[in-house]
């Protein structure tokens, strides 16, 4: 059974992935680093955590949520 996130983290993950793609075709890097240097920081200090407990399997699910939805949302466009 997939784990529910709260709204919020699963749309940070969303713009964590968002911004590592543009990183990866960017000559401009500097700011998208800081960004997701911030993000990265955002996932992982999130209240979630303290409570679900972290563990690999919970935050490979996250990714697997938010790339669901951003297929969906590509989808919809």
């Amino acid at each position: 059974m997939a784990r529910t996130f709260p709204p919020d983290l699963v749309q940070t993950q969303r713009e964590w992935i968002r911004t590592y793609e543009l990183l990866a075709r960017s000559p401009a890097r500097t700011l998208l680093r800081y960004r997701l240097q911030r993000l990265s920081c955002r996932i992982a200090q999130h209240p979630y955590w303290a409570g679900a407990g972290r563990s690999r399997a919970a935050q490979t699910e996250l990714r697997r949520q938010a790339r669901a939805a951003e297929r969906r949302e590509a989808g919809a466009a």
